[in-house]
């Protein structure tokens, strides 16, 4: 699976600048939203189902990193987007760092494969220090988006 596949280009943002855990996701829904990725009705248990996801253990997974996600019944495909913190958001992450790079990716529930697929493409990438020192320079979602594309095309890995 690829970032192209599932990434909504128009929700990804750069320079956000919150540092907790609940407006971080909040922020990132919100670009889901407004990207026309998810409901206004839907919204709010968006967000809830994603929070409780949090109680169940971080998904701050270390080294300046986040990948909130969850299955909710509100979208019909995996929608996904990337945000990027330059002074970082405390999200009790693993190793009681500060996150820079956060995925946030909601999946229909029936659809648990596309879910995984997109959890281990993610952190296949986040594996590359290259790929992560870029995409915490990006200042532009174009920027951010050239990476995800290159990452789809093994330019890092």
């Amino acid at each position: 699976m690829k970032f192209v596949d599932f990434m909504s280009r128009d929700a990804i943002r750069t320079s956000i600048d919150v540092d907790d855990k609940e407006t971080v996701i909040r922020t990132m829904a919100s670009a889901l939203l407004e990207a026309g990725k998810i409901s206004e009705e839907e919204y709010e248990s968006t967000v809830e189902a994603i929070l409780k996801r949090e109680e169940l253990g971080s998904t701050g997974i270390g080294r300046g990193v986040a990948v909130p996600h969850t299955k909710h019944p509100s979208v019909s495909e995996l929608v996904g987007t990337v945000a990027v913190s330059e002074n970082g958001v405390d999200f009790d992450s693993l190793d009681g760092e500060k996150v820079h790079l956060l995925f946030l990716l909601v999946s229909p529930p029936d659809r648990p494969g596309d879910h995984l697929r997109a959890l281990e493409n993610i952190s296949r990438q986040l594996r590359d220090e290259t790929f992560c020192r870029f995409l915490k320079q990006s200042k532009t979602a174009d920027e951010v988006w050239q990476l995800l594309e290159e990452a789809d095309n093994n330019q890092f890995v």
